[in-house]
């Protein structure tokens, strides 16, 4: 039994995230880390416990605290969990129930819902009442249920405060409060065999006994139906005949992988093997950079890294920065470790992930493949942590706060839970090789290839000179050629770094370039199918419109599109070699739940010749007939302003190449640039890392950037443009004083407005702090009074923190 009689419970209020004091009630036993129920206000919350308080604060009285209503989850935390929690909410300034709502499945902190509904039966208004009033009926009388939430109504109907009124008076409709209700667990029919025979049963009965039998004795009412060919009828007669019960039981919404045999360890090379007599070694937290060249068997260190792990009862957890990593890792995994692997990932079902959650909290030993939220699942007995392509900036959290980082949160949680974590890339980021050259952490290298295959020859084509000679495609004459002539068996990879048709429309008359009207961007020509109407759409706030068919500003007929994205290069390669069948893998072809594996199972299989995607494409693709790959065009990445691009274009460029020549033939990377001369070009070509690397961070050194200094970056934004940029002024000016720094300790750059100024009806500025030492991981953070911050904003401008920020746009 609890020892005390009142309750800490963090809630997620509006305007007041925190923590609220309740009573234990007399038929509940509840328990610090419980998810539960709570009133309040008119309505109910969820929230989790806290702590238990022996005493109510001075300005409590005992008959103002409500008791808990019900237990949602019991135990939801271990203290090295909550630790990370707290440390998470501290390092990014975010409030403490944000983070919890970022750890949680969705659903779970859920508030009651406000519904009005109508009285029935409703009688005819007779034009008694206002006309906002009837349509509101209206709307009433068209839902099937005849109730909508007081949100909806307000969205479908504005100013519906007044006649809600007036129909409540009436007595035409009532308002009710709708409990919250958090997710649950799936139940279905399950049939469960009695006995296999009995007197008077007919051959067909007989036969569906036998297969049930075959089956294990028991299987899913709908799988019998559809194995057996029968009827429900047929089953309720073996029922009352005692031969088999029909019941509810709980199904488990857990993404599965391809059904295979079950594979075993490969053989490791000399390489290979010493970095995991190393990992295998470590007993608590050590941290080890496994630097491979594409090719060289990182995941095989990660597999045989785990199985003792999860032989002695731990449990593992593997992130990858994409989802679309996630259906060749989970195969992979299932082939070893079979029903042990879970999935966990945002294009989940939120019954997914809260039955994979759920799965978690039982202390059974599971190995977890998930994107960056997965590094918050609250895994019994961590053993061994991996981040894969470790390098990658999908592991950044851009918005809602917290703006997190996988890596960092890894880290902590290795020392937390004294275990070791394993960061794979071949094209480490600069912040985790200056950890190397520090010697804080252990560093085991892969040099090559399984088999010693060799890492494919890069060919640079200069565009410029394709340019003088008349050739203005896409394709250089190198690249088109190689197409033109792909062995037969063979395939290829053409990467490009946008998605659409076209980059922008612009008017040949006036130069207008036609813009998103909520955006400060131009909108994206989008063309995928000759047989439908071109499409622009803006790739912030995804507005969209047909193209005109002349020009908004002049009324000029000569629309153009420019630039080139991959419905461009799909359709000009359709038209220049029709006979090779192609495949688009990007963001827009990925949107549906299970299309990033359907597309790689398809390509796999060789029914496709040609993929050409985005940046989806340089990560984890482990395809043996890929022979060669095409990057289109490397200067779109190379020439962003932004000081981690040359990190960024060595980074992509160099993954990509290698996903060429991984199986028995050799393979080619066709480069095209128009400035094949430049230094981050000729170390991709050289696969000259640690000279790029050099280069690089002596630069970053000279100008205090990361991994020598730290960056917080404060973003504003507002409707109103005078309100936001004045208030970034304020912010400013008030910067150096809230940090407790001086000029040689912080450079403050700005305010200045956004590179894109309007987004989705916002204008932004930003705020860029530089401070001139490195604390990046450390708790707790840099000094800066966020809440001080806060207070200078008005009520119209929106405040946001991003340490360590990746994006600056």
């Amino acid at each position: 039994m609890p020892s005390a009689p009142w309750l800490n419970v963090l809630l997620d209020c509006p305007g007041n995230p925190g923590a609220f004091t309740y009573a234990q009630p007399p038929d509940l036993i509840i328990h610090p880390g419980d998810l539960v129920s709570v009133p309040f206000g008119s309505g109910q919350m969820g929230g989790i416990v806290i702590g238990l308080l022996e005493q109510l604060p001075p300005d409590l009285l005992p008959e103002q605290v409500r008791p808990i209503i019900e237990v949602i989850q019991r135990r939801f935390f271990s203290l090295t969990y909550w630790q990370l929690l707290e440390r998470t909410a501290v390092y990014y300034y975010t409030p403490l129930v944000q983070v919890l709502k970022t750890a949680l499945p969705p659903g779970l902190l859920q508030r009651s819902q406000r519904r009005i509904s109508l009285v029935q039966p409703c009688p005819r208004s007779n034009g008694l009442i206002s006309e906002k009033a009837q349509q509101i009926l209206a709307l009433l009388q068209a839902s099937p249920t005849g109730d909508y939430s007081w949100r909806y109504i307000h969205q479908k109907i504005p100013r519906a405060q007044a006649p809600l009124a007036e129909l409540l008076k009436n007595g035409w409709v009532k308002s009710y409060l709708r409990p919250p209700s958090p997710p649950q667990a799936k139940q279905q029919q399950a049939v469960i065999l009695i006995q296999a025979s009995g007197d008077h049963l007919t051959a067909r009965q007989q036969e569906i006994l036998s297969y049930l039998q075959q089956s294990g004795g028991e299987l899913w009412l709908q799988d019998l139906l559809q194995a057996c060919q029968t009827s429900k009828s047929t089953l309720n007669t073996l029922a009352q005949k005692g031969c088999i019960t029909i019941t509810l039981r709980q199904k488990l919404r857990l993404e599965q992988g391809l059904t295979t045999a079950v594979a075993t360890p490969k053989s490791l090379t000399s390489a290979q093997t010493q970095a995991l007599s190393h990992i295998n070694a470590a007993t608590q937290a050590q941290t080890f950079l496994l630097h491979g060249v594409t090719g060289s068997g990182k995941t095989e260190v990660y597999i045989q890294a785990i199985r003792p792990r999860l032989a002695e009862g731990q449990s593992a957890l593997v992130l990858v920065p994409e989802i679309g990593l996630t259906p060749q890792m989970l195969d992979r995994f299932q082939a070893i470790f079979g029903e042990q692997v879970l999935v966990y990932h945002s294009a989940l079902s939120e019954g997914e992930r809260y039955d994979t959650w759920r799965q978690l909290l039982l202390e059974k030993p599971r190995l977890v493949i998930g994107t960056r939220s997965a590094i918050f699942l609250p895994l019994h007995s961590l053993g061994i942590l991996v981040l894969d392509e470790e390098h990658d900036s999908g592991y950044k959290q851009e918005q809602p706060s917290p703006c997190y980082h996988a890596r960092t949160l890894a880290q902590w949680r290795s020392e937390l839970e004294n275990c070791p974590l394993i960061l794979g890339s071949a094209t480490p980021g600069l912040a985790t090789w200056q950890q190397k050259l520090e010697d804080k952490l252990t560093y085991l290298p892969l040099p090559q290839r399984i088999q010693a295959r060799p890492l494919p020859p890069i060919e640079i084509v200069d565009l410029r000179n394709e340019l003088h000679q008349g050739n203005r495609s896409m394709f250089s004459r190198t690249l088109f050629s190689a197409l033109e002539n792909l062995p037969a068996s063979g395939q290829a990879l053409l990467f490009i770094h946008r998605r659409g048709h076209s980059t922008f429309v612009s008017c040949r008359s006036c130069g207008q370039a036609l813009e998103c009207p909520h955006c400060s961007v131009s909108l994206t020509y989008h063309w995928p199918d000759p047989q439908q109407a071109p499409v622009l759409r803006c790739h912030y706030c995804n507005f969209s419109r047909p193209q005109p068919k002349q020009c908004p500003s002049c009324q000029s007929p000569y629309l153009k599109p420019f630039g080139g994205g991959t419905q461009r290069a799909v359709q000009e390669l359709k038209e220049r070699l029709p006979d090779l069948k192609v495949i688009r893998f990007d963001s827009d072809t990925t949107q549906r739940k299970g299309a990033h594996r359907q597309l790689l199972e398809a390509f796999t299989r060789q029914e496709a010749q040609v993929m050409i995607g985005t940046q989806m494409l340089t990560k984890g693709m482990d395809i043996e007939n890929v022979n060669l790959v095409g990057i289109l065009t490397a200067d779109g990445l190379l020439h962003f302003a932004d000081f981690q691009a040359g990190e960024r274009t060595f980074q992509t460029l160099t993954q990509v190449a290698g996903r060429a020549g991984r199986g028995d033939k050799p393979g080619r990377v066709i480069l095209q640039t128009y400035t094949p001369e430049h230094q981050v070009i000729q170390a991709v070509q050289a696969y000259a890392y640690e000279d790029f690397a050099a280069d690089e961070l002596q630069q970053r050194q000279a100008l205090n950037y990361p991994p020598y200094g730290q960056l917080v970056l404060i973003r504003l934004s507002s409707p109103d443009p005078e309100a936001v940029a004045q208030t970034a002024q304020t912010v400013s000016t008030s910067c150096q004083q809230l940090t407790g720094l001086n000029s040689a300790e912080v450079d403050i750059l700005g305010p200045a407005p956004a590179p894109i100024l309007k987004v989705a009806q916002r204008y932004r500025w930003q705020i860029l702090l530089k401070f001139n030492r490195r604390q990046s991981g450390q708790c707790p953070p840099l000094p800066l009074d966020v809440n001080a911050l806060r207070q200078l904003c008005p009520g119209n401008v929106r405040l946001g923190l991003d340490v360590d920020p990746q994006n600056f746009f």
